[in-house]
């Protein structure tokens, strides 16, 4: 059954209420999306932690790479240029890193705080082609959106 958004943002809203630390919020978020829905195969963050380079944080699914430079793949490619990366076939993607075999479609959105500082990504990856919609990438930024404004 696909995710139905109008929960899924009130009840990580309630979850992450009042809550600053950034991993703490990552952990919650991976959870509660990766359970959400049928389609997302591993959902999981890249933190940033030097100028152009992430690494993994918190996630649900298999194993994820564990650093990835803003210059490589899907995930740098949403880094670098703060745009949400909507993915429909990671094969048409010619800079994809194959973390995981089974990874079909990504969608990487941009995770930043409230004073605009980039705090990594939020990747989301899927074991079928075109799982991701123009519609869950709206639905999931304003859910990072509102979950990350207060991160520390």
């Amino acid at each position: 059954m696909p995710v139905n958004y109008s929960d899924l943002s009130r009840t990580i809203a309630a979850l992450t209420a009042g809550e600053t630390d950034t991993v703490a919020l990552m952990a919650t978020v991976a959870c509660e999306v990766h359970h959400s829905d049928a389609r997302f195969d591993w959902t999981g963050f890249y933190r940033v932690v030097a100028p152009e380079l992430l690494k993994i944080g918190p996630y649900q699914g298999g194993h994820g790479c564990l650093v990835i430079p803003f210059s490589r793949g899907v995930c740098g490619a949403a880094a670098r240029t703060r745009e949400v990366q909507l993915v429909a076939d990671v094969d048409m993607f010619s800079d994809h890193i194959a973390c995981s075999s089974s990874t079909r479609s990504e969608l990487v959105l941009p995770v930043c705080n409230q004073a605009g500082d980039l705090l990594g990504v939020f990747d989301i990856d899927s074991d079928r082609v075109d799982a991701f919609t123009q519609e869950d990438a709206e639905n999931m930024s304003e859910i990072l959106s509102a979950v990350f404004s207060n991160a520390t």
